[in-house]
């Protein structure tokens, strides 16, 4: 095994020097082409050092489809074992397989139950007292990042697109807007690629947030629009906690974010996001069936919430797909609480299981904040 991770770790350099190789897909409009379906070749890791295969990271779908050929995008680069990417940094996102380009990063901090106590930094326990433990926590990057909308319809199955919601900002309290074609990308999900393209990402925020640089590496580099809309949009963007748990082979992560506060027949009504993401780590095809909410409100209300699926789908995750990423909303009459649950996940032949989601905290700390705003004009 350590002959094996250091075989890897030497191919990973010698791809960094000499060995870039081209980022190839299919022409946009391609109907057979899914990215998501042909990424599961790019996850191929060490399960030691987690050091990605190089030699199984050629971006090409694997079947041409009839009267589609494919063309090159850009050259891969080295991953970046430490620091950070920067603004500017074209990727392809190793799970959906779709072509993107990072705003800003985050620094999170990963409350990861799988790991031994010994590993990170204390925390106290979380109030899921029905299967509580000790949980650490450590620093980890996050991107805010573009995706291509070429890329949104290939990934829409598998992905929500539209992961970044704000309240309204007039009167109207039970207003929500999207803003279409951003997420939040750990480090590693991010295979970083260069391009000679002055325009390589559609997206309608791409001119207005960045600018072709040929002399800086990334050749991309922030306008002074995304420089004004980070700062003042930054309590409403900012991802604090991320809270990852795994059941049998199924990995749930989960990351909240506060929104506002509404006031509603007299009354506050404090409003959150969360996005969960499940993957399969294992080999075998599942699916999920329901899932188990227990909503804890510091007013001293406990709801339950059961229902079929989630967002309206039960989703399959295999080799093939192993991913599945989605956002809901919750709202308190009270400004904290915290969350917990399980998924009900049916296998091939019928049986269930349970699959724990991470207990995570509800917390409102930016009510002292301007509103968000929209789109730069």
């Amino acid at each position: 095994m350590a002959a094996a991770c250091a075989l890897r770790r030497a191919l990973l350099s010698a791809f960094g020097k000499s060995g870039r190789r081209r980022s190839q897909r299919a022409v946009p409009g391609a109907a057979h082409y899914r990215p998501d379906a042909d990424a599961s070749r790019l996850q191929a890791r060490c399960a030691a050092c987690g050091v990605h295969d190089f030699q199984q990271t050629r971006f090409m779908s694997s079947r041409r489809p009839e009267g589609k050929v494919l063309e090159t995008v850009g050259i891969f680069e080295a991953l970046k074992q430490h620091g950070k990417y920067e603004t500017g940094q074209l990727f392809l996102h190793s799970v959906f397989g779709y072509r993107g380009i990072v705003l800003f990063p985050w620094h999170a901090r990963l409350y990861d139950r799988d790991v031994t106590p010994l590993a990170c930094e204390s925390r106290p326990e979380t109030p899921d007292t029905s299967q509580s433990k000790e949980v650490k926590g450590k620093t980890h990057t996050y991107y805010q990042v573009l995706i291509d909308t070429r890329d949104c319809p290939h990934i829409s199955q598998r992905s929500q697109t539209e992961a970044v919601t704000f309240l309204a900002n007039h009167d109207d309290s039970r207003a929500l807007y999207a803003i279409p074609g951003l997420d939040y990308v750990s480090h590693e999900d991010i295979l970083p690629y260069n391009s000679t393209e002055h325009v390589p990402i559609q997206h309608e925020l791409f001119e207005r947030f960045l600018m072709f640089n040929p002399s800086k590496n990334p050749s991309f580099s922030a306008r002074d629009t995304l420089l004004a809309w980070q700062e003042k949009n930054h309590p409403w963007l900012e991802l604090s906690d991320v809270h990852r748990e795994t059941t049998e082979n199924i990995r749930v992560t989960v990351i909240p974010f506060y929104m506002g506060v509404r006031e509603a027949q007299n009354s506050n009504v404090y409003w959150w996001r969360y996005c969960i993401r499940l993957e399969n780590l294992g080999h075998e095809v599942v699916q999920l069936r329901e899932r188990h909410w227990r909503i804890f409100s510091l007013s001293g209300t406990l709801e339950t919430v059961r229902g079929r699926g989630v967002v309206g789908r039960e989703p399959v995750l295999s080799k093939e797909q192993p991913a599945f990423q989605y956002s809901s909303h919750v709202s308190l009459q009270a400004p904290s609480g915290h969350m917990w649950g399980t998924f009900r996940i049916e296998r091939t032949d019928g049986s269930h299981f349970d699959v724990r989601i991470p207990p995570f905290s509800l917390e409102s700390n930016k009510d002292d904040k301007a509103p968000p705003t929209g789109y730069p004009l």
